[in-house]
């Protein structure tokens, strides 16, 4: 008894005289017919076809929806004998679907014939002028650039270039932007064909893509580093696979996210201050460490990208946008005098950016009490705001001159003054914490009620 067929059809690249003969045929000669997607301009051909489309709506990756189509084709030529299968294209130029087909029929579940179809490459040859046996063209699927690409420098053919998000994810994957305009080809052979050219910082913002859009990349000039692309596609596979991962939200993930920044900091203690003369055990644990931190942030962001939000693209060109606008002495014509005109400046662009009325909004109100009176204390120093009147009310002389009469003000002596002062606390029945806190509150509401018509600003971290 023969095996279930499956007869694999190209429609081509989308004019309907394009498609050949033998399809033709092959579809006139099926009863059951199958079509990957209905979007597509030749699909009409195949008349009374199921689609699979649905598989698009309710999987999670395309690797999934692959897999489904696969597992519905070969149920459904074990139900009837032998169908038609439709599929973009060529079967054989980028069909993740027909490889799976291949592993089926190498395991002797189906029979699998796979008829010969124009594919869109054949135009874009003729549409860019290159020979790609000469020229060396590497053909690449846009949902597997950073790690199909990896290593290549081009000449590159990208395809399924079909939303903004995919190109910005080709566009991440590639550390130093190509010299030469990239050419964008939309819609060959058909009567709104494009065929245009545009420069890699516009190739996510200036043109509309559709499911019919590739672009052709001429040269990099680095090699494509897929190692960060391939971290957030192994996330998304533990995130569809792994009981545990697909199961976490930004909620549940938070105490990890603390968890693995504490681990890095301790690992930065090791290392110091750095150097060529660093331990390099203590840099590699502090790699470690870093590594574990930034499944974290890929986490995030992979539950952000299937919320339709944003993807780690998204987040990379936000900070390098940002990082290039608070730095107008390197990227534009501000001059600066040394790191405090820096920092003043940094402060005023932040607050003009996030539309603040006063320089202490953006503190964290749940950062640890230290941390959050350290830059409360800051922010209030810089508008003017005198804080020795605080220590004198706590009945303590914290001056530069008593402190001088004990020890002088070091790292140790002033983590013993701290621990004294939590000793005092406990012994007086006070949450050291909360009293802390309310402490920097009230010099933050000073720091405020005098604040109109300050410039100064502190020295605050630069990704805050």
């Amino acid at each position: 008894m023969s095996a279930p067929r499956v007869v694999v059809v190209g429609l081509g690249p989308g004019d309907p005289g394009l498609v050949t003969a033998a399809t033709l045929d092959a579809i006139a000669a099926s009863t059951i017919r199958y079509l990957r997607t209905e979007r597509h301009p030749s699909a009409s051909l195949v008349a009374g076809a199921a689609t699979f489309d649905h598989h698009y709506e309710s999987a999670d990756t395309f690797d999934e929806v692959y897999r489904l189509v696969v597992s519905d084709l070969v149920a459904a030529a074990t139900q009837h004998g032998s169908v038609l299968y439709a599929v973009p294209g060529s079967p054989r130029v980028l069909e993740r679907t027909v490889d799976l087909l291949d592993a089926e029929a190498e395991a002797g579940r189906i029979d699998l014939e796979v008829v010969p179809a124009m594919s869109f490459v054949d135009l874009a040859w003729v549409r860019l002028g290159v020979d790609p046996y000469e020229e060396g063209v590497r053909l690449v699927d846009a949902h597997r650039f950073p790690t199909a690409a990896a290593g290549e420098r081009g000449p590159l053919l990208v395809a399924h270039c079909h939303n903004k998000r995919v190109l910005s994810d080709v566009k991440l994957a590639v550390d130093v932007a190509p010299s030469r305009p990239v050419v964008v080809l939309q819609r060959l052979g058909l009567p709104d064909e494009s065929v245009s050219t545009v420069e890699w910082a516009d190739l996510d913002r200036s043109f509309e893509p559709d499911h019919l859009t590739s672009i052709y990349v001429p040269e990099l000039s680095e090699p494509v580093a897929g190692d960060v692309a391939g971290l957030v596609e192994l996330v998304a596979t533990l995130r569809a696979q792994c009981p545990w991962d697909s199961e976490q939200t930004h909620r549940t993930l938070t105490r990890h996210l603390v968890e693995e920044t504490y681990e890095v900091l301790e690992a930065l203690e090791v290392v110091g201050d750095g150097g060529p003369d660093a331990d390099p055990d203590a840099y590699s644990h502090l790699e470690e460490e870093l590594g574990d931190l930034l499944f974290q942030i890929v986490f995030h962001t992979t539950l952000a990208t299937e919320a339709g939000a944003f993807g780690l693209a998204d987040v990379a060109r936000g900070i390098h946008d940002k990082l290039v606008h608070r730095h107008p002495h390197v990227f534009g014509d501000v001059e600066v005098s040394g790191a405090g005109d820096v920092a003043a400046n940094w402060e005023q662009i932040k607050k003009a950016e996030k539309g603040r009325d006063s320089v202490f909004d953006g503190i964290p109100s749940n950062l640890p009490a230290l941390l959050y009176a350290l830059k409360v204390q800051k922010k209030a120093v810089a508008v003017g705001v005198e804080l020795t009147g605080d220590v004198h009310r706590a009945g303590m002389d914290l001056s530069a001159a008593a402190f001088d009469a004990e020890a002088s003000p070091d790292e140790s002596s002033i983590g013993g003054l701290l621990l004294a002062a939590v000793n005092l606390a406990r012994t007086a029945g006070v949450d050291p914490e909360t009293s802390l806190r309310v402490a920097a509150a009230r010099l933050r509401d000073r720091g405020r009620a005098t604040e109109a018509g300050t410039t100064s600003v502190s020295n605050e971290s630069e990704q805050e």
